[in-house]
């Protein structure tokens, strides 16, 4: 399998990404992208997506974050089906959820997003652009923001070739409009950015420290026997939780004692999380994380 991608990928050097392509359980893969940030290498594709096969085509959670991106992925898809992609989902409002759509649109796929992403996307979109323009470069070359055809306020189901397809957004976490796609017939749940593993998250200016954890809650509710998250590789429900879900109160319960105490922003960064240390880009993130955390918090 992991073959015939690089060989895929070998004939077509314009497509170059580090993609990843591992089987979860039966007819379900993770295509797992670089940790790194995003660049004129991965595409925009420094995230994990998702695929589903099912008697009536073939399922993508998040579409690529450029049309270059979509490429790649789609070399990736044929490296384990022939079936055509008819259903993408972006799980959120980051460009690697939604930006690779016009790609998928092209060949003829119906696009579904949370309303709340689509207003994020409306909102960050052209920030977006001008961020990949400068990461990327010539390789960002025919990515156009395209929208989902089909929205939802908080949750849709989708039956295809035998399959459910349970499209929930729990909230706000990373990104105001994230979502789930939980397929009980595979006793699978992609997850987006609600969960990181292996590396740290990250909490930005559109995430929501308050709201992130619940939206864990809600996908671990469902007891999942495979996890895809939205970076790193396919995981456990117990990881998931110690990567994210355990950083993210631990980053709350500091920020909350710094606030109590009347300590300010600058010393936010300062704040104990060496106990996530051995996070991948750690150093790079951890202290922004922090202050964003306080920004939110001291409202709270």
């Amino acid at each position: 399998m992991r073959i015939a991608l690089a060989l895929l990928l070998a004939a077509a050097p314009s497509l170059a990404a580090a993609l990843d392509i591992r089987q979860v359980t039966d007819g379900v893969w993770a295509i797992v992208g670089e940790k790194e940030q995003r660049s004129p290498e991965n595409l925009a594709n420094n995230a994990t997506f998702g695929l589903v096969e099912t008697d009536e085509g073939l399922v993508l959670v998040d579409p690529g974050g450029s049309w270059k991106g979509a490429e790649a992925l789609h070399a990736a898809v044929r490296s384990v089906s022939d079936k055509s992609v008819v259903l993408v989902v972006n799980t959120g409002g980051q460009d690697h959820r939604w930006l690779g759509n016009g790609y998928w649109k092209a060949q003829g796929a119906r696009i579904v997003a949370s309303e709340a992403a689509v207003e994020d996307h409306r909102t960050r979109g052209g920030m977006q652009m001008t961020m990949l323009s400068q990461l990327l470069g010539d390789a960002l070359a025919g990515t156009e923001p395209v929208h989902a055809d089909e929205t939802f306020a908080e949750a849709i189901t989708v039956e295809l070739g035998g399959l459910a397809f349970e499209i929930v957004h729990p909230g706000a976490a990373h990104t105001p409009g994230d979502s789930y796609v939980w397929v009980p017939g595979r006793d699978t749940v992609f997850t987006g950015d609600i969960v990181y593993v292996e590396r740290i998250l990250g909490v930005g200016e559109q995430s929501s420290i308050s709201g992130w954890p619940s939206a864990f809650e809600a996908i671990e509710a469902l007891d999942p026997a495979h996890v895809v998250p939205g970076h790193g590789a396919p995981t456990t429900l117990a990881r998931a939780r110690a990567d994210t879900y355990d950083y993210l109160t631990n980053l709350r319960a500091r920020i909350a004692e710094l606030i109590e105490a009347g300590g300010d922003i600058m010393a936010a960064p300062g704040v104990d999380q060496s106990a996530f240390a051995h996070l991948e880009q750690f150093e790079a993130l951890a202290g922004r994380n922090a202050q964003t955390a306080y920004q939110q918090m001291e409202w709270e």
